[in-house]
């Protein structure tokens, strides 16, 4: 029965995964963790005497043991990785907002000089039409 439940587990997982990266739900570099961990699932869902196997070589007392260990080291590779892609999404979106008020800084500079360009008047209060100056801007 629980072979069964192992084997039903990764097709379910592997045909998840497989739909999500067809419809780009799922990054490619995701995909590949997820599929593999699918694989394993079900090479140990179809041999499950290799897990005593590599039980006996690692010197763990029991396969269960075995499993949480491999699942934690796991849960803590994606943490680790997914802690420093949001460094990295920090760091991008800093700079672009950096960059976005420069531009912004830049743009309202620019627009206070044509207004002052726009509205000289002359000595008695009329406007005067702005001269071309191209060094101006």
């Amino acid at each position: 029965m629980i072979v069964a439940f192992g084997i039903i587990l990764a097709a379910v997982i592997l045909i998840f995964v497989i739909w999500m990266l067809l419809a780009r739900r799922l990054r490619e570099k995701y995909a590949a963790l997820w599929l593999i961990i699918g694989l394993a699932v079900l090479v140990l869902g179809l041999w499950p005497q290799l897990l005593l196997a590599l039980t006996d070589f690692l010197g763990v007392q029991v396969p269960a043991n075995l499993l949480f260990s491999a699942a934690i080291v796991l849960l803590l590779a994606v943490a680790l990785h997914h802690s420093w892609e949001l460094s990295q999404a920090e760091d991008e979106i800093r700079r672009s907002a950096e960059e976005s008020a420069i531009a912004r800084a830049e743009i309202q500079r620019l627009s206070e000089r044509l207004d002052a360009l726009e509205g000289r008047s002359t000595d008695d209060g009329r406007s005067e039409p702005p001269t071309a100056k191209p060094d101006a801007l």
